[in-house]
């Protein structure tokens, strides 16, 4: 073969080699499109699929639904109604069948903003009741109910179950707070399961901000609850931001209590709490707390005994809750009064059978609540006069045995000498019969009345809006100055009745010490030097925790100081101590006339000296004992 043959062979091999190569490379994109394209096709196809199945499930379910005993009841429009008596206006929502609005009509309560009180509005409660049926569960505030029989003080919910219904009929006691609601079922003994034999009650609500001091309407506001035992608890008031309760319990009401005003839940039958739940909100939301409650109510489903609830919608006022509780005619003793709290047993025993008759009694008279207070004040400080007249006349006795003291502490100067000299001291006691704790013991008494006020006062609903010099609202602080902003431990304002009480402490309490002084050894005076910057120390604390508290409760503590002063100035100019010291003698004098009759009773002093003695001869043999040594 020659060249140009050769030439030619190759080029043709390159030529079929290489159309070769690009036939292949144009088969596999080929097949490659075609694969995305069949992927595409298929995702395709599997979308129309879905949309096919979702559609035919769709429809399934439209058709289930339409057979579904509540399929009407889940559709509709919110709609509400009004019903009323002379004390309150309460508002029906057909969803859910509930209450979405509670106004107290009484013009004597007031809202912060002037209007009517309004414990609850539109989406701060909700009480969701759940009963389980055979093909479906009835949740209350997912449904429409119906209102028909509509009166000016009562209403019944109608919610339409297949051929039966459940009904929720509301209705207004006249001249009251008690709204009564009864829960029955009609015709759905097939609905319901042959093991439903109670219905679960899940009640939420957003307590509203009522009064001024939000961190002082806190401490009032809690879940109160009463058990069939006939014991009242709550809830923690303070302390972790959400107190909860998990227990079983039977319990005959429950309450969502404010400072001033309560929602109370009463059952005709005993009520199961699974779970209770207080959470605070933020200050300034216009709102304090969040109240849970979960518990179940016995329920009839043949519809033969309706499930009765009484609700109490006021103000923790005594006599209002007393009266209502009246009218409920239940054969249990509720003890509404409870709520307004008036402390512990003994102190609570002062509040209900004196200090709220008297002030029931002054605030009847139509007195401004400022002057009731002071007039209070001067009565109880009548009262106790006789034993602040005590207290002071048995400081003034110490002191006029001052220069017999004086002798006595000269004469064992050495402070190996204290035994024998507080011995000494203690026989001049004794024998001229007074005693240094006869100044403190009357006063001490007195310390429940300070206390009963502590707690009466904050809880006393008349003083609610009550206006006095200054104070626009004396059940809240009077906040003569208000920088706008918390400062810690202060707050946002300053209040002039509690400076003024705390002026009028350390001003009481300077005179108490001026007065006891006199009586005391120098060595009890080293101590009361020490103890004096308490003194000035505890107006400081009582105004860090006061200064928030009512402006009423610090009014009556700095009347009451101011008075204290005045009546320790009157026995001051009314006591003559020669005229004291002539009685000390001849009680000293009698005393030692009487001291060989063995029949008479030894005062406490002498008791106290014959201990006295018999350490000291017990020191004196340890002491000889350890000479022998």
């Amino acid at each position: 073969m020659n060249k140009n043959t050769l030439t030619a062979f190759a080029l043709m091999a390159l030529v079929m080699f290489g159309f070769m190569a690009y036939e292949n490379y144009a088969q596999r994109t080929r097949q490659a499109e075609q694969q995305v394209l069949d992927s595409i096709a298929r995702v395709e196809m599997e979308k129309e699929a879905k949309v096919r199945q979702k559609e035919l499930e769709k429809k399934a379910e439209e058709l289930a639904d339409t057979l579904n005993p509540l399929f009407e009841a889940r559709h509709g429009q919110v709609t509400t109604t009004v019903i009323e008596n002379e004390l309150l206006k309460v508002t029906l929502s057909n969803k859910g069948g509930q209450l979405q609005k509670v106004e107290l009509k009484d013009s004597t309560y007031k809202s912060r903003e002037g209007g009517n009180v309004v414990l609850f509005d539109g989406k701060d409660q909700n009480m969701c009741m759940m009963l389980d049926g055979k093909t479906a569960n009835i949740v209350t505030d997912e449904l429409y109910f119906q209102p028909t029989g509509v009166k000016q003080d009562g209403v019944t919910m109608h919610l339409p179950v297949g051929s039966g219904s459940l009904d929720i009929t509301y209705s207004l006691k006249p001249n009251t707070y008690l709204l009564d609601m009864d829960v029955k079922a009609t015709g759905l003994e097939d609905f319901f399961s042959s093991t439903t034999r109670s219905m679960q009650i899940d009640w939420k609500e957003d307590m509203k901000q009522q009064e001024k001091g939000y961190d002082f309407e806190n401490r009032y506001s809690t879940v109160t609850y009463r058990d069939v035992d006939g014991d009242t608890h709550e809830l923690s008031v303070s302390g972790s931001n959400e107190d909860e309760n998990e227990f079983e319990e039977k319990i005959k009401w429950i309450t969502y209590k404010t400072q001033f005003f309560s929602q109370i839940l009463i059952a005709d039958q005993p009520l199961t709490v699974s779970r209770m739940t207080s959470e605070y909100l933020e200050e300034g939301s216009g709102y304090l707390k969040t109240y849970k409650t979960s518990f179940t109510a016995d329920f009839d489903t043949k519809g033969a005994k309706p499930t009765s609830f009484h609700l109490y919608l006021g103000p923790n006022k005594f006599s209002t809750l007393k009266e209502n509780e009246k009218m409920l005619e239940s054969s249990d003793d509720l003890d509404l009064q409870s709520l307004v709290y008036m402390g512990w047993p003994v102190i609570k025993w002062i509040n209900r059978f004196f200090f709220l008759y008297a002030f029931d009694f002054l605030t009847g008279l139509g007195l401004n609540m400022g002057i009731v207070l002071l007039l209070l004040t001067i009565i109880v400080k009548v009262i106790v006069f006789p034993l602040m007249k005590k207290s002071y006349i048995a400081s003034a006795n110490m002191r006029v045995l001052r220069p017999k003291m004086d002798e006595i502490n000269a004469k064992y100067p050495k402070p190996e000498d204290a035994m024998l000299k507080q011995q000494e001291v203690m026989k001049l006691y004794s024998e001229y019969g007074v005693s240094p704790m006869g100044g403190c013991l009357p006063m001490l008494i007195q310390m429940p009345i300070w206390i009963a006020l502590f707690n009466f006062i904050p809880n006393y609903i008349e003083m609610r809006g009550e206006s006095f010099l200054w104070a626009d609202d004396l059940s809240t602080y009077d906040d003569i100055i208000n920088w706008g902003f918390n400062i810690w431990g202060i707050g946002d304002h300053l209040s002039l009745f509690c400076i003024l009480w705390c002026v009028s402490t350390v001003a009481n309490s300077i005179i108490t010490q001026r007065q006891q002084q006199y009586a005391m050894t120098p060595e009890q005076q080293q101590q009361m030097n020490m103890m004096k910057w308490m003194t000035y120390l505890m107006p400081i604390i009582f105004f860090f925790s006061f200064n928030s508290y009512s402006s009423g409760l610090n009014w009556y503590y700095f009347v009451s100081g101011l008075i204290s002063i005045l009546m320790m100035w009157f026995l001051r100019k009314t006591t003559d101590d020669h005229v004291l010291l002539e009685k000390l003698e001849k009680r000293h004098e009698e005393r030692k006339l009487n001291m060989g009759d063995k029949k008479k009773t030894s005062s406490i002093m002498e008791r106290l000296q014959a201990m006295q003695e018999k350490q000291l001869e017990i020191l004196k043999q340890q002491q000889e004992a350890q000479k022998k040594r």
